[in-house]
């Protein structure tokens, strides 16, 4: 990836220790502080091919980001006094307005509804590793700040409003991925969705949240590697996997569908788990619209399934071939995808006992 770009993995490393430093921080100037660290390293990598989409797609993110930070800082500011503290978390000087503020500054860094906008554009104009890592690493700070203001003594409207947006996120991510056929827009309102799903099962059980979150790395992992490694650059839409050998049309299919949620695949496990711990929350009527979310990401996943399909099976002996390694990878992803039934069977049977 990073053949054409000198100090490459430096450029990881700062991305990775300003998202460590940023969870770890006991005030809100480290937390902001390591915010601005994993930008300064994630921006070089957004623009190592030095492409115009790049640049655009980089230029958009910093603005954004820089947003965001703003909306992170006033709200701290505003509500401690400059004491810049998380002691005072417990206190009643906090007030609803300063969370609101802060909430929004994580969300939009997020990339959650309603500052979801800007997330669609950029991912567009990305290669499939800077796609990868915004779509995954980019989101455990704020989510993980988001969860640290829970801890605060206006909690129950807090949660409404968290589980109303989470629910609204899973909305959009649905009906904005049917009027998409570029397959990193596609993505995008499917991250959109899922975050709205991770927001949610954040507000009633950390341990889904993070059982959710880290089944989502995997199968966007298993995505993405495998689109990258199949060299799909100059593939636009799903539509052009008919150009592909059955076998490789059908792999990328199924993962997308257990990226929807599609039962007995892994990605249904996440979901599975964040019903399970909110049927006995007094929230539980959100998770309609997160359910109504997915089915319609699932709608658009199918339909696209059947049409690779149908045109997959006409060109069955097409000559064109993946690389070995490819294939490698592929089917790890495959049995990985596949392995969610039998988790879930599992783990029932073991309930049972």
């Amino acid at each position: 990836m990073f053949s054409n770009l000198p100090f490459g993995f430096l450029f990881i490393f700062t991305m990775v220790f300003g998202t460590l430093f940023s969870i770890s921080s006991s005030h809100w100037l480290g937390i902001w502080a390591g915010l601005e660290i994993n930008l300064v390293g994630f921006l070089p990598i957004l623009v190592y091919q030095k492409s115009m989409s790049e640049s655009e797609s980089a230029v958009k993110y910093f603005i954004i980001q820089a947003l965001g930070s703003s909306l992170l800082m006033f709200g701290s500011l505003s509500s401690y006094s400059i004491f810049f503290s998380w002691e005072n978390l417990s206190n009643m000087e906090f007030s609803l307005m300063s969370l609101f503020v802060i909430s929004s500054g994580l969300i939009m860094k997020m990339g959650m509804f309603p500052f979801h906008y800007w997330l669609p554009s950029v991912m567009a104009g990305l290669p499939w590793i800077s796609c990868m890592l915004l779509a995954t690493w980019q989101k455990i700070a704020p989510i993980l700040l988001i969860n640290s203001l829970f801890e605060l003594n206006l909690m129950y409207y807090f949660m409404l409003i968290i589980c109303l947006l989470g629910a609204s996120s899973s909305l959009v991510g649905g009906i904005g991925g049917m009027n998409q056929t570029q397959i990193r827009a596609i993505l995008a309102y499917s991250s959109i969705g899922h975050l709205g799903w991770m927001v949610y099962a954040l507000s009633q059980s950390v341990w889904s949240m993070k059982v959710y979150f880290f089944i989502y790395i995997l199968i966007s992992l298993c995505i993405f590697v495998n689109l990258w490694f199949m060299n799909l650059e100059v593939m636009k839409n799903l539509n052009m996997l008919m150009n592909f050998n059955m076998y490789s049309s059908m792999t990328i299919m199924v993962m997308l569908m257990s990226l929807g949620g599609l039962p007995p695949l892994l990605g249904f496990v996440s979901k599975w788990v964040v019903i399970m711990s909110s049927m006995s929350n007094i929230f539980w009527s959100f998770l309609l619209m997160l359910i109504l979310g997915s089915v319609m990401s699932l709608f658009y996943y199918l339909s696209l399934y059947f049409c690779i399909f149908l045109g997959s099976s006409k060109k069955f002996y097409l000559n064109i071939m993946l690389k070995e390694q490819s294939n490698f990878i592929m089917m790890l992803g495959l049995l990985l995808n596949l392995s969610g039934g039998i988790l879930l069977l599992f783990s029932n049977s073991l309930m049972s006992i």
